[in-house]
């Protein structure tokens, strides 16, 4: 018997396990070329174990580089890896940028690129247009974090701000490029992770402008004057310099919510997939979650007891002011915490990279006892939930959930125990 929060670990323990990339690697590798050299480019949290893993399974010459955050390295044979800084761009990312461009350039239609791509390289490729600076880039970054906007729509943006983004690193080059891709997108649109470098979309810089305004984000003015200049446009799928290219992907959350439903099976719970899409604002998400989880507590339906939810995708946090810490799945565990006070209910919501938000932490556990426990240690979870501050609430009732880096990422995980 194991208790039901030792049960969360272990489910998302096999949730990872399942999003290992080499699997999909595997699966989707090019031939290498005949006659020709094979380069590798890369950006993301996982972007080092994936070059790791594509080392192991390719059995020719290779070469290259990938970009990950700060403390995410890991050793490897012939790909460089770089670090920069995440969420917030930096130098580091600013050079990792001009790298890739340095490695893809001057190959010719007879040589091979991979890119190997997950969630995170959008932070980790600052790539500002001519006339703006690093700077500029960082703040439009932070304008999108705190604008509550989801992932795809931010990226929609970045992309059209950027000289990397939106498939323009593909466009750069020459050679064949294959696209294996860690999804952390809610759909699994390939052209959305990290703003797509290697991957283009249908969107267009009008779609950014649109979105600029329905977020009422206060761009700089050079940054609107370039989205309404023509140079703002992104190369389209359509474009002949992307005939020869393909994209795969590798790893998902559908995959990585399965293997935890098949887990949970084994210690007698019944699972229930709800989504792996799930998007909109934490807080907002966790009552919804928290009315469904209620409901089979007091009254046993509409799933039979002993459940599990499981759900994944990406949620938002709209900064409602400074000076809070933790990241998207505090916010959500802390609204389903006061949600679910006195319920025989345990549950735990984890980013699956290991980092949530810019604290040290994956996420947290919560049960039916934690906004009692929060009240206990003299703190006001409804407080704390208004300044965005779940680090500090879930560091009072210990119930913090440390994983460190795990290699992958396919975004948010959610189980709910509901006895």
């Amino acid at each position: 018997m194991v208790d039901d929060r030792e049960l969360l670990t272990r489910l998302f323990a096999a949730a990872v396990k399942a999003a290992d990339p080499i699997t999909g690697i595997r699966k989707h590798l090019p031939p290498p070329p005949k006659g020709g050299r094979t380069i590798v480019v890369g950006a993301g949290k996982g972007a080092a174990q994936m070059a790791q893993a594509l080392e192991k399974v390719w059995d020719a010459e290779i070469s290259g580089a990938v970009v990950t955050r700060y403390g995410y390295g890991c050793s490897t044979r012939s790909i460089e890896v770089l670090e920069a800084a995440h969420p917030v761009p930096d130098a580091a990312g600013l050079a990792a940028t001009r790298r890739m461009f340095e490695l893809v350039s001057g190959l010719s239609e007879n040589d091979l690129v991979i890119a190997l791509i997950c969630g995170g390289g959008s932070a980790l490729l600052p790539a500002p247009p001519a006339g703006m600076s690093l700077a500029e880039e960082i703040r439009l970054n932070e304008l999108l974090l705190a604008s509550g906007a989801p992932i795809s729509e931010m990226n929609i943006i970045r992309k059209h701000l950027s000289t990397i983004k939106g498939g323009r690193l593909a466009a750069a080059t020459k050679a064949r490029v294959v696209s294996l891709v860690v999804s952390d997108i809610p759909g699994d649109n390939p052209a959305f992770v990290a703003s797509g470098p290697t991957v283009p979309d249908a969107s267009s810089r009008q779609d950014a402008l649109q979105l600029v305004q329905q977020y009422s984000l206060p761009l700089p003015s050079k940054m609107m004057a370039f989205l309404n200049s023509p140079e703002a446009d992104a190369p389209k799928p359509e474009d002949p310099r992307f005939a020869r290219h393909q994209h795969f992907v590798v790893a998902s959350a559908a995959v990585s919510l399965e293997a935890a439903a098949a887990a949970a099976r084994d210690y007698g719970l019944t699972p229930q997939i709800l989504s792996d899409s799930i998007e909109g604002e934490a807080r907002d998400v966790a009552l919804v979650l928290a009315g469904i989880a209620r409901e089979v507590a007091g009254r046993g339906r509409p799933f039979v007891r002993p459940a599990l939810l499981l759900s994944g995708g990406e949620t938002t946090v709209t900064l409602r002011g400074k000076g809070g810490k933790g990241g998207r799945n505090g916010e959500f565990a802390l609204a389903f915490a006061l949600a679910i006070d006195g319920f025989a209910i345990t549950a735990l919501a984890a980013d699956t990279d290991g980092i949530d938000g810019s604290e040290e932490n994956a996420g947290a556990f919560v049960d039916g006892s934690t906004a009692k426990r929060l009240r206990t240690a003299g703190r006001d979870g409804r407080s704390l939930l208004d300044k965005n501050d779940s680090f500090s609430a879930f560091e009072a009732t210990d119930d913090l959930f440390i994983t460190g880096p795990t290699g992958t990422n396919v975004n948010d995980f959610r189980a709910i125990i509901i006895r």
